[in-house]
């Protein structure tokens, strides 16, 4: 069975993006995350999510409705909002027409 071995590139990049460090918490409850995390996250909004025995952090959107509107711009393609929402009362219209019969 032949063994898998890292590259230095692939290392490095495992080592970077695992980054492990100890952090003080504040007398306020405060963390602070790395300045490197941060500019690599291109946020300044973490979500918290207790695990009971640990905390999860992840990067949040600092406005998330503009995030959103972004991530649908592909489906929705050069469709202004108008037309989005008539497209979709239709299609509401004709499942509602589909149930009756």
């Amino acid at each position: 069975m032949r063994r898998r071995t890292m590259t230095d590139a692939t290392m490095s990049w495992y080592y970077l993006m695992t980054m492990s460090k100890r952090l003080a918490i504040s007398s306020g409850g405060q963390v602070s995350v790395p300045a490197a995390v941060r500019k690599r996250w291109r946020t300044r909004t973490v979500l918290a999510e207790d695990r009971g025995d640990h905390i999860v952090l992840r990067p949040v959107p600092d406005d998330p409705v503009a995030a959103a509107v972004g991530a649908f711009a592909t489906q929705i393609g050069a469709l202004g909002s108008e037309e989005a929402k008539r497209l979709d009362r239709e299609e509401e219209l004709d499942v509602q027409e589909r149930d009756r019969h």
